[in-house]
């Protein structure tokens, strides 16, 4: 609907601000300005990533199970660092493929359905400005993953990657949970 265009341009815009300040941080190898912690729905902003995902996946299927989950953080931050993750399976699988993104507690994993990371390529992945020979001729920045990696890191977490049982790639985000159910209301 046109309301959820206007949500998710809004929302680009947001993010391609935040990205300009984190192109220049961690150009100069600070830290991302990390505002005020709360407690945050771990699993509200994995299905709000999925969904922003979706309505750019052009013929990739992106399929979401989520359980509640709450942790002390900063919701804007760990969006982008699920975005960015999910976006970069969306650009890696094939047309008709199927991206999938499970989180459980504290843990997020993305597969796809994509060529894979040569594991020889896999230690560089989340270091700034990298990329890989055989993605240079995708449009890409090479900050995605250093910057999901550091929001990661800021949160007391860890980012991997590895081989996914799919063929493609499985991103891990494994973040401190401070308890699985949220408190009532």
């Amino acid at each position: 609907t046109g309301d959820e265009l206007l949500a998710d341009v809004n929302a680009q815009f947001e993010e391609l601000s935040a990205l300009v300040a984190d192109v220049v941080a961690l150009a100069r190898d600070d830290t991302v300005a990390a505002p005020e912690r709360t407690e945050v729905r771990l699993d509200r902003v994995v299905e709000r990533a999925v969904e922003r995902a979706r309505r750019r996946a052009n013929g990739i299927v992106v399929e979401s199970t989520v359980e509640p989950a709450v942790l002390d953080g900063q919701a804007a931050l760990l969006e982008r660092a699920v975005l960015n993750v999910v976006d970069n399976a969306v650009k890696w699988s094939p047309t008709g493929g199927t991206v999938r993104v499970h989180q459980q507690g504290g843990v997020v994993v993305v597969d796809d359905e994509g060529p894979g990371i040569d594991p020889a390529d896999r230690p560089h992945v989340f270091e700034r400005f990298w990329r890989s020979p055989s993605a240079r001729a995708v449009p890409g920045s090479g900050l995605g993953l250093a910057i999901v990696a550091q929001v990661v890191d800021q949160h007391g977490g860890t980012a991997t990657v590895a081989d996914a049982p799919t063929g493609g790639t499985r991103v891990t985000l494994s973040l401190p949970a401070s308890r699985l159910e949220p408190q009532p209301a």
